[in-house]
């Protein structure tokens, strides 16, 4: 491109001072810089396409039937490995897409246990880190990698239920005299509930509410480390699917941690007591909600790889699968009955709308990520919009095409159960 400007410029130099730029040598030039641009383009899609070979190799061992240890430790070496990092949420969110979706694929077979613990880490646990965290706290994330640590996101309570966010009984109470926060849940209810990833975990962000003096300020997110004094754990049981992911209760009793533990890019803290945002327009919640938005694009872009391939799955089957027809004809196989060959083509029509839409959806919140910006209004109710629509018409394709398999959806390994 370059050569190419430098050419046309020459064109609009006076005669005397022109290099000789022919009509022909011109489109040489632009020749030359299309190619350019499309070696370039295609070196980045053979990178593209070499992480997700090692991204699919580095997650291929992971099982629904694995103990929450083993899951955990299958976790902590992917995040050891690098291939995700936990600034791609910021710099690379073509690559935290992709790699939900290629989990999201596993889950036919696997269940979601593996998917839901990843997201947590990478979205919910340490993509809040980057969203409010200061620089030394994200520059903590090399550690986190380094180390192969787990986090969680304690955010929703038991007496909160759907109201995850909007009830926060969780207190947060600042100690000036040894520059520590004191967290503590005030009752049962209180206590952070269902959280992913909460008993194999080594770090969480705690979301409380903070009172600094006399100030109530609202929810606030900690990093704590889940061993510190005053945490305790409980199993919520077995579940339906998903057992190899561990959900666990969590309650705070004079929980000390310290001062640098609050996540103060937008807010602050001082040694003597005073707290001030920092941001001029941002309320440190706000910053939070990112992680919403991140993650139901992500939900949304799963549930729609969970759907495709349980129906590349079925059609496969539906393929080999004789039938005995009535009229003699021979070659008859289960995916030309009319009604599941209709199924077939609607399911697929709906879900390639639907992928266009999530992935302009995807394609706007990218550049926010990347510069820290809030969606729009606009954006918000798309993204919202994206996640019940592709989570409801998966479910409801799925449903339909479970109706028309007969037993075959009854098999362990159909992707039925999950």
């Amino acid at each position: 491109m370059a050569a190419l400007a430098r050419a046309v410029r020459a064109l609009s130099q006076p005669a005397r001072f022109r290099r000789a730029v022919t009509p022909q040598r011109v489109h040489a030039l632009s020749t030359l810089s299309r190619s350019h641009a499309l070696s370039t383009a295609a070196a980045a899609i053979d990178e593209d396409a070499e992480w997700s070979v090692a991204f699919k190799d580095a997650t291929d061992a992971f099982s629904g039937e694995d103990s929450h240890e083993t899951s955990a430790q299958r976790m902590r070496e992917l995040v050891k490995s690098g291939l995700l990092r936990h600034t791609d949420l910021r710099d690379r969110p073509d690559r935290f897409f992709e790699a939900h979706r290629l989990l999201a694929r596993r889950a036919v077979s696997e269940g979601p246990g593996f998917w839901i613990r990843f997201t947590v880490h990478y979205n919910l646990c340490y993509g809040t880190v980057l969203a409010v965290g200061n620089d030394d706290q994200i520059a903590s994330l090399d550690d986190v990698e380094a180390l192969g640590k787990l986090g969680c996101f304690a955010l929703t309570e038991k007496r909160a239920g759907v109201q995850s966010g909007l009830v926060v009984e969780t207190s947060a109470t600042f100690d000036a005299a040894t520059n520590e926060f004191v967290l503590n849940s005030p009752n049962q209810g209180a206590y952070k509930n269902w959280i992913s990833q909460g008993h194999v975990a080594d770090q969480a962000v705690v979301l409380a509410n903070l009172t600094v003096g006399s100030e109530h300020v609202g929810p606030h997110a900690f990093l704590v480390d889940m061993a510190s004094a005053g945490i305790s754990t409980g199993d919520m049981g077995i579940k339906t699917t998903g057992n190899d992911l561990d959900n666990a209760w969590i309650g705070f009793q004079g929980v000390r941690v310290p001062r640098s533990a609050l996540l103060d890019a937008h807010c602050d803290v001082s040694a003597d007591g005073t707290y001030a945002r920092t941001t001029e327009g941002i309320a440190p919640f706000e910053m939070i909600g990112q992680r919403l938005y991140t993650g139901r694009v992500a939900v949304a872009q799963a549930a729609l790889a969970f759907r495709r391939q349980v129906f590349e799955v079925t059609e496969a089957y539906a393929k080999q699968k004789p039938i005995p027809d009535v009229a003699g004809r021979k070659g008859r196989v289960l995916a030309d009955i009319p009604q599941l060959r209709a199924l077939f083509a609607d399911a697929a029509k709906r879900a390639d709308a639907l992928e266009a839409f999530v992935g302009t959806c995807e394609d706007r919140l990218a550049p926010l990520l990347k510069t820290g910006a809030v969606p729009d209004a606009d954006l918000a109710l798309a993204i919202a919009t994206a996640k019940v629509r592709a989570v409801e018409d998966s479910i409801d394709a799925c449903w339909q095409l479970k109706q028309e398999v007969g037993s075959y959806a009854l098999m362990g390994d159909s992707g039925f159960k999950h």
